[in-house]
């Protein structure tokens, strides 16, 4: 069961994570939560192959967030071993070495909108709607959401969305600087993101790893610790081998072919 609710698929060096339950508007219960934990570790360990990351949806929706059918089901310890669960797999894949690039393509409310702020880019279509809408529903948010989102737009934008349990627009979003891009269509929507996948691509990727974790670990620091995590991430590239074939394809005059080395 649990090996359906989660899709992997591997394109060249894209990994591609596909939520699969669309009946259930792709909700999070704990089972898909094991999975998409098991995908991620899958990822983290391959970052020589993998070197981007899509994560996307089937059906109409990105992610309606927990799922409260089991919800209901669950007692009080149960309850906060999903939170924890749900809370670990969204810092993994925050975490993660590789770029990640969410695609939302219709509701991502709660849980859902707090994958989607795990990822590193998000990229949605025109007609979604996303939102922290956990007060409402008597909780906060707990995977991460009172955080990611203060950090990427405020936290006094954040207030205002998670405690007014605000649905907001996909244009909504663009202008607050949540989303990267709009799309009209499915297809449009993965040509955006394939096409921000191999921009990335086409550049070395330990340099781009050390980059994002120099961007990551910086931003909850003073500027000089910040500078120095840029320091100790420059000096980690020095000695790699696509350092040197960048220099030797500058003085050829030809693309470097870079090996992740």
């Amino acid at each position: 069961m649990s090996q359906d609710t989660v899709r992997w698929e591997q394109d060249g060096h894209i990994g591609i994570i596909t939520l699969n339950r669309p009946d259930e508007l792709n909700a999070l219960n704990y089972e898909t939560l094991k999975r998409l934990g098991e995908l991620i570790d899958q990822v983290r360990l391959d970052p020589k192959e993998i070197r981007v990351v899509l994560v996307k949806a089937e059906g109409r929706a990105f992610c309606a967030g927990a799922d409260l059918k089991e919800r209901r089901t669950l007692n009080e310890q149960q309850v906060r071993r999903n939170v924890s669960k749900i809370r670990d797999v969204f810092t993994a894949l925050e975490r993660l070495t590789q770029p990640t690039i969410a695609l939302v393509n219709g509701f991502a409310f709660g849980g859902g909108f707090e994958l989607a702020l795990a990822c590193d880019f998000r990229f949605a279509l025109t007609d979604a709607k996303m939102g922290l809408t956990e007060v409402s529903l008597g909780i906060i948010p707990g995977a991460g959401g009172t955080q990611r989102l203060s950090r990427l737009i405020g936290p006094s934008r954040a207030k205002e969305l998670i405690l007014t349990a605000r649905r907001i627009t996909a244009a909504d979003a663009y202008a607050l600087g949540i989303v990267n891009g709009l799309a009209q269509t499915v297809s449009e929507l993965e040509e955006q993101a394939l096409s921000l996948a191999n921009e990335i691509l086409a550049n070395a990727p330990l340099a781009v790893y050390q980059a994002k974790a120099a961007i990551d670990r910086g931003a909850s620091v003073d500027l000089q610790t910040g500078l120095d995590v840029e320091t100790m991430a420059y000096e980690a590239i020095i000695p790699t081998k696509d350092r040197l074939e960048a220099l030797e394809a500058f003085r050829e005059k030809r693309k470097p072919v870079f090996r992740g080395e």
